[in-house]
């Protein structure tokens, strides 16, 4: 007997300021998703989740609720744990960022990491977010705010939040130390980075610009790991969370057993806007200390909402808790990962949650499963006698079965789960057409036909074992009402073919549909309403953080911001209408859209803007006229010139293009 081929997957650790959503349970949907399909194909899986516990957003946090950081953190992990299990998450592990075994591991990688020289003492002065707990660069923040001077006096960070100027004593890691070693482990690895498109944004905005050392220690709070060398250091956030990979399998403990047999990771999951952290920082940590990198760390989009990212600012948060308990656990899990593409963006709207539960669960596979059972009871007294191949349409389903499974597998394999379900489901169509094309009711009818019709029957019982089967790492619940309907034991007829495995079952004298049909307007009309309390309940008259720091920075400064300016000044701006010929998402930008615009002077203009978190149905912008700034310089972004200005609305946090009637000509000068 062989050991198991061993996998591990990792999300992830959740950084618990907050409530989690379904953005956040996407991810770990995602990697359970996996787990689960691994664990099918035979492999020893080890999955492992967990929260990232330490920093000054918690410390805060703890405060405002008048509560310790520990009892703080200690309730929402607990709330996490819970979350979950509601969802059925199959993690091997939960990891926090407190566990004393990660506190200690991390201390002693921390000192081996300055006994070796990989870490120094210096001073950090720059730009922190405390709500990303992150350090940023002037060039790396998305607006600065600048005194009479032009002295940068705050700004904000990528994500919308303010920054704030630290300097204090710091440790810092020698990144730059390890920067070419990286970039020939990309090139000899590349698979190492996916979709490639994260890999061509750590090169080009990050490596090659120049790598900076790394700010490793903070002095200005106390919830964290301290260094024990240096007490008055607490390790930043971003080090001690990252560790956590190799911690939980027990490295620089007592029992590094688990660390011996599953690293390195077979494929982490995270977010794009953490990237950054795990294929810079993370591999950089992993070489200094002679460890394997994992084999893949994949960046998945994020999932919008039609107004842009969900955030709880703009009140357009969803909450799994809500749709799981009105519509069921399946149904949130196969949404999410059939109608959101894994390494992309996906948008959720209460039309197309309901649309998907109405069409694909309760018409294709609920109604497959409510007329084969209901059929074996009619015409077969509830048995399931044979699966002989006996017509040519028997031949052709058991073909599409085989071929099915193949190209499942290769999508599984990719972690492309909307196109692994989008191929079942062309499985549950052929099912569906296989009924009427052999007429079981006709069949019926005539004795002669006795074998044949009890072929058919048998061979739609197989279909949908095999369909449970193959839903099963996606959805968790709904496989086992499929075999309990068919009278099967999933234990022990799970297997991945096509074949004789319900013979001599007996059916559920008693079907009932595994996901009734939905009034749409009604459910639709639900959700909103769901979503409009938790906007009320979040405060959605207030003004964003991003707004609110906007408006301080003009408050204290007001004499920055003139009321007034000279007529001269304006008439040297030139804005025309442009018709938008195309447009499409410029490459090595999360946020910018590439326009290509008619600008009446017969040479199409090129303008890029960083409004694709307003646009993510960007396509749909063209043919619409703006309005365009014409006579700005040109300015090269991301490898792309821009030559240009889009003008746009903005209050709050709602942007929008400024759109205008089609009745006007391109080139239309503003005057």
């Amino acid at each position: 007997m062989t050991d198991k081929k061993t996998f591990y997957i990792t999300t992830p650790i959740y950084y618990p300021s907050g409530k989690l959503t379904i953005g956040n349970s996407y991810t770990t949907i995602a990697a359970d998703t996996l787990a689960r399909y691994k664990r099918n194909e035979g492999y020893d899986v080890f999955f492992l989740t967990g929260t990232d516990e330490h920093g000054l957003k918690i410390e805060q946090k703890a405060e405002a609720k008048h509560m310790q950081p520990q009892e703080y953190v200690d309730m929402m992990a607990s709330d996490i744990k819970k979350l979950w299990k509601y969802l059925e998450i199959s993690n091997d592990k939960f990891i926090r960022t407190t566990d004393d075994y990660h506190v200690k591991a991390v201390q002693k990688i921390v000192e081996q990491l300055i006994k070796q020289g990989d870490i120094y003492l210096g001073e950090y002065t720059g730009w922190y977010s405390v709500d990303d707990e992150e350090y940023f660069t002037e060039s790396q923040l998305a607006e600065v705010y600048r005194d009479k001077e032009g002295k940068v006096i705050g700004g904000l960070a990528p994500s919308g939040h303010e920054v704030q100027l630290v300097k204090e004593p710091s440790y810092f890691f020698k990144m730059s130390k390890y920067a070419d070693r990286l970039l020939k482990y990309y090139e000899d690895n590349p698979t190492f980075i996916e979709p490639e498109i994260r890999k061509n944004e750590m090169i080009n905005n990050f490596i090659k610009p120049g790598l900076e050392d790394l700010a490793v220690s903070r002095t200005t709070f106390k919830w964290g790991v301290p260094i024990p060398s240096d007490p008055k250091h607490v390790v930043y956030v971003w080090v001690d969370a990252l560790l956590n990979y190799i911690t939980a399998l027990g490295y620089k403990s007592d029992d590094d057993s688990l660390f011996k047999k599953y690293w390195p990771a077979n494929v982490q999951f995270v977010g794009k806007e953490i990237v950054r952290f795990h294929t810079i920082y993370w591999p950089i940590i992993l070489m200094a200390l002679g460890i394997d990198l994992p084999k893949q760390v994949f960046g998945h989009g994020w999932l919008l909402m039609k107004d842009g990212k969900m955030s709880k600012s703009k009140g357009n948060v969803v909450y799994p808790e809500m749709l799981v308990s009105r519509y069921g656990l399946d149904s949130l899990r196969y949404y999410l990962m059939r109608a959101m593409p894994f390494g992309n963006d996906g948008v959720f709207t209460p039309e197309d949650y309901v649309d998907r539960i109405n069409y694909d669960l309760a018409n294709d596979l609920g109604n497959l499963l409510n007329r084969t059972v209901s059929m074996i009871n009619k015409y077969d007294g509830g048995k399931i006698v044979s699966i002989d191949t006996l017509t040519d349409f028997d031949k052709d389903l058991e073909k599409t079965a085989k071929d099915t499974i193949e190209d499942y597998r290769e999508h599984m394999d990719k972690f492309e789960f909307p196109e692994a379900l989008a191929s079942v489901w062309s499985f549950i169509s052929r099912a569906n057409k296989y009924i009427d094309e052999t007429k079981p009711w006709v069949l019926a009818k005539d004795d002669a036909k006795k074998s044949e019709l009890q072929s058919v029957l048998g061979h739609l019982a197989e279909s949908l074992r095999l369909i449970a089967v193959l839903i099963s790492p996606v959805m968790t619940q709904s496989p086992h009402k499929i075999f309990s309907q068919l009278g099967l034991n999933f234990e022990n007829d799970a297997a991945v073919e096509f074949g004789k495995t319900v013979v001599g079952r007996t059916v559920t004298d008693k079907p009932e549909p595994i996901f009734p049909r939905l009034d749409a307007e009604e459910e639709v009309q639900y959700i909103k309403d769901k979503m409009a309390e938790e906007q009320a309940k979040n405060g959605s008259g207030k003004m964003s953080k991003s707004a609110a720091a906007k408006k301080k920075a003009q408050e204290e400064n007001k004499d920055n911001y003139p009321k007034e300016i000279e007529y001269d000044d304006f008439a040297k701006v030139k804005m025309v209408v442009c018709e938008i010929l195309d447009v499409k998402r410029a490459e090595n930008a999360d946020k910018l859209l590439q326009f290509k615009l008619d600008d009446g002077s017969g040479i199409d203009r090129q303008i890029l803007s960083s409004i694709y978190e307003f646009y993510p149905n960007f396509k749909e912008l063209i043919g619409k006229k703006v309005i365009a700034v014409v006579n700005l310089k040109p300015r090269k972004i991301r490898g792309e010139w821009s030559n240009g200005m889009l003008l746009s609305t903005e209050k709050g946090d709602d942007v929008q293009l400024a759109i205008v009637d089609n009745s006007h000509k391109n080139g239309a000068v503003l005057s």
